[in-house]
């Protein structure tokens, strides 16, 4: 397919704002909607660009030439905006579409975008198909069928229960990269385990890719045979997965614009004004009269993008709860989810090790929830910063809960690891020099004299020496410290700088 496809399909009423006419032949991979200002990230190179142009303001000169910009530097094939919000395309952006080299089409307020990507991609279907003809060499009839469920967007388990009976394949499974089943052709089996390639009797060979290869270790579509299959049935299963690529591209595309919308939405709750970041909440997709928890997530020593694609993972486990999730632009990413805190942490911790095994170098998962809030921009705001610090009072590889940090102990777990070491420090070095030079350790002394209610008898019992010696030891701690033990708030500002973890944090 190529854009200039787009002005044969009358009923969309599709029309050229400005377009080279070789630019016109280029070739389209995909679609993608977005209203970011600078989507480049998350667009891939020959895709078409859907905007309803949310992001323009006439007030804002360099805007389009930004955007555009953004488009070139994604090598995309072409931008078709929307009318409906503006009443028609900006003469900005024309302009700046021209600077770049980017054919721009305009959408008519009454041609929906759905319309648009579905079309688009009954075309690319179309194209896939005929190329599956010949590669795959399905039978005809069993081809119509299939094509025919995928065209009526039927449920892929009766798509795959329909190709196993039509193609005399063996009972396989659809799932993503990191194994999440998205459909099966009997669910009383399980692909069998074994060194890929390997065969022979309820051994499976290598999953047969479906559709465009996952940026992450967690996405990507793969058509897994539940037992070995034969040379023809191979054949076929590679026939299928041809048919099925478009879904797969589809789903991309659906999984890259909610990555955006998140995206869009979580920058404003970060920082704008709440009017701003309540207009996003109300186009998000989002339910807006359901309660919504946060989740945020980091990964050992990996790019955000992958947190990101691991957490809209683990979420998709929960298959009737709405969520947007997307990089938070510090290393991690968080994620909006309509379902109550207490199923999201149980589905989390579920999901975690899945996760993790789809990881190297034993890089661990760490996932942080915060309180279920009612959708408004102000209470999403705390909620995400709680999220965030639960996460810090749990080692790699836990879920943490706000609703866990119920004591001094759990909320100074989340302190970042500059600042506790500094306050341990600053509060405890000339005890650990002391403990250094000589064969008696002031901390033990102090930890026991705190954990027993500055009780003499019972520390000098817990610690196996005399009274005076606690007395002693304590003046010390007093000399060296510059605090008094008799005052609870020294006392208070010693125990927490014992309670602080060295470790760093995730």
């Amino acid at each position: 397919m190529i854009v200039g496809d787009l002005l044969e399909l009358d009923d969309l009423h599709l029309e050229v704002a400005w377009a080279a006419p070789h630019l016109l032949g280029r070739e389209v991979t995909g679609v993608t909607s977005t209203d970011l200002q600078d989507p480049a990230r998350y667009l891939q190179p020959g895709e078409l660009v859907l905007t309803g142009l949310v992001w323009w303001r006439p007030e804002d000169a360099q805007a389009a030439l930004r955007f555009a910009n953004s488009l070139r530097i994604a090598e995309v094939a072409g931008l078709l905006a929307g009318e409906g919000t503006h009443g028609a395309v900006p003469p900005e952006l024309v302009d700046a579409c021209r600077r770049h080299g980017i054919p721009l089409l305009a959408i008519p307020a009454g041609t929906s975008f759905r319309a648009v990507t579905d079309r688009i991609y009954l075309r690319l279907w179309g194209g896939l198909q005929t190329r599956a003809e010949g590669s795959a060499a399905l039978p005809a009839a069993a081809r119509r069928s299939i094509g025919e469920l995928i065209r009526t967007r039927a449920p892929l388990d009766e798509l795959l229960r329909r190709a196993v009976a039509d193609l005399g394949l063996p009972a396989c499974s659809l799932r993503t990269g990191a194994g999440r089943v998205l459909g099966t052709s009997d669910p009383t089996s399980e692909p069998a385990s074994g060194p890929a390639g390997t065969t022979g009797p309820g051994v499976a060979t290598e999953p047969v890719p479906v559709g465009p290869p996952g940026d992450t270790p967690f996405d990507g579509w793969l058509l897994h045979p539940h037992t070995a299959p034969g040379p023809t049935a191979t054949t076929m299963l590679h026939g299928l997965a041809e048919l099925l690529a478009p879904l797969a591209t589809r789903a991309r595309a659906a999984a890259g614009a909610a990555r955006q919308t998140g995206g869009r939405l979580l920058e404003l709750l970060g920082g704008s004004t709440d009017p701003e970041a309540e207009r996003a909440l109300a186009h998000s997709g989002l339910p807006l009269n359901h309660p919504l928890t946060p989740v945020a997530a980091r990964i050992d020593s990996t790019a955000e993008t992958w947190t990101a694609a691991a957490l809209a993972e683990a979420l998709h486990e929960l298959t009737d709860a709405p969520f947007l999730a997307a990089p938070d632009g510090r290393g991690g990413a968080i994620a909006l989810c309509a379902a109550p805190e207490a199923a999201v942490a149980a589905t989390l911790a579920r999901v975690l090790p899945r996760l993790e095994a789809r990881l190297t170098s034993r890089r661990r998962v760490s996932l942080g929830i915060g309180p279920t809030v009612e959708p408004r921009a102000a209470e999403l705001r705390a909620a995400l910063v709680q999220a965030d610090y639960a996460l810090r009072t749990r080692p790699p590889g836990a879920v943490g809960r706000s609703c866990d940090l119920t004591s001094v102990d759990t909320l100074l777990r989340g302190l970042p690891a500059e600042v506790a070491t500094a306050y341990r420090r600053r509060l405890l070095a000339p005890l650990v020099e002391h403990d250094r030079a000589n064969g008696v350790s002031l901390v033990d002394t102090l930890d026991a004299f705190l954990r027993h209610s500055a009780s003499w008898a019972r520390t000098a019992e817990a610690l196996s020496i005399h009274v005076n010696t606690v007395h002693y030891r304590v003046k010390r701690i007093e000399e060296l410290t510059g605090r008094n033990l008799l005052h609870l708030q020294d006392r208070l500002d010693l125990w927490a700088a014992l309670r602080i973890a060295p470790a760093p944090h995730p």
